[in-house]
């Protein structure tokens, strides 16, 4: 492999999650991001109330995201090798975090208002 492109990673991604299950996770993420871009427009401002409590489920978010990667790739702690499976390890706990904030918000803003924030 001498060029690292988009259909490169895509059959990476396919390779390790199976076909359906990524294309599935892919759609969820559209999802839940044009939900979450709804829920802004619509309210015209961030419930800070809201937010706080999407924050605090970020630690659960990284955790379920590293647990389901290495669930999929067959993979322990203990095979960390190096720098790069670190900031690999890293970043699928940052973006684990990140998309359950992100969820949280949006099904709080969705199926839970509350007229005074």
């Amino acid at each position: 492999m001498k060029d690292l492109t988009f259909e490169t990673l895509i059959a990476v991604f396919e390779e390790i999650f199976g076909r359906g299950l990524f294309w599935g996770m892919v759609a969820a993420a559209v999802l839940v991001t044009v939900a979450y871009l709804y829920v802004l427009v619509r309210d015209r401002s961030v419930s800070w109330r809201k937010f706080l409590l999407a924050q605090l489920s970020m630690p659960f978010g990284a955790v379920a995201a590293v647990v389901f990667v290495q669930q999929m790739t067959h993979s322990h702690l203990r095979d960390l090798g190096g720098p790069v499976d670190l900031i690999v390890f890293l970043g699928v706990a940052v973006m684990g975090a990140v998309g359950a904030a992100i969820l949280v918000y949006t099904v709080q803003s969705l199926f839970f208002r509350t007229t005074v924030d």
